[in-house]
């Protein structure tokens, strides 16, 4: 049986509050990530992703005060992204409470900084964030973007994912930007394409809608699976994902 699967809400906070939208547009209030934190804490959830989706300089000490108040209330492993741009950064987060901290556009711009961070804290505090949607302009036909999708980088999202773990990336939250929202399943080809070429443990995002569209994202190769929407507003509960990928033979916690 190999080690059980995560299943991980993720909250995008804008301004202090849980938003969600399609394709990373049309946000819409979800609720207040403390208490949305605590409610998952006590529903099951395996660890918690927290993003802020619109991090700038101005709501940085919102966020760091968001992130306190949720880290006192939960009780499960917290990953914090969004406008993380240094090594100090992390130190301020991790010391906020956080237990690991994405990175997206901060690594793009200056690959270096993986390895400055795998070096001061080490790689298990490290997710690297994907977003990657289809493209024509890569060789592998996957591409990262930054920005919530809008803004393509034309680097190739499996040829990164590999350099990143050269560096010490010590995780990979992959975000289908073409499935987010749609609630049609998760990107099952890209997740197969980027388990081929990493060994590192993955998150698969974006596109979950149901019960069942989760156990063959694992199948594809994710050994975590993460939601948002579906969670914020009551369609489908933590305990209903455990049991569906539990019915399909995986472990889980």
């Amino acid at each position: 049986m190999g080690v059980a699967i995560r299943v991980i809400p993720c909250l995008d906070v804008d301004q202090g509050r849980v938003v969600k939208g399609v394709n990373f547009e049309g946000l819409r209030d979800a609720g207040d990530p403390v208490e949305l934190g605590a409610q998952y804490n006590e529903a099951g959830a395996d660890e918690l992703t927290f993003l802020d989706v619109t991090a700038s300089t101005a709501d940085r000490e919102t966020t760091f005060d968001v992130v306190q108040k949720t880290a006192e209330t939960v009780f499960i492993p917290l990953t914090v992204g969004g406008g993380v741009r240094s090594v100090d950064d992390i130190d301020k987060l991790l010391r906020t409470g956080a237990d690991k901290v994405s990175i997206n556009t901060a690594a793009i711009n200056n690959p270096q900084l993986i390895n400055d961070i795998a070096e001061r804290f080490g790689s298990q505090v490290l997710v690297l964030s994907v977003d990657a949607k289809r493209t024509e302009n890569t060789p592998s036909g996957y591409e990262i973007t930054t920005h919530g999708g809008k803004t393509s980088t034309g680097i190739d999202a499996l040829e990164w994912v590999a350099e990143a773990e050269k560096r010490g990336v010590g995780e990979i939250l992959l975000n289908s930007i073409d499935a987010d929202g749609t609630k049609t399943g998760f990107d099952i080809p890209m997740i197969q394409a980027v388990r081929s070429v990493t060994k590192l443990p993955l998150i698969a995002s974006g596109g979950a809608g149901a019960p069942e569209h989760f156990p063959p994202a694992i199948e594809a190769g994710a050994n975590a699976v993460l939601a948002a929407s579906i969670f914020h507003f009551g369609e489908v509960s933590i305990a209903e994902v455990k049991d569906a990928i539990r019915d399909a033979g995986y472990d889980v916690r």
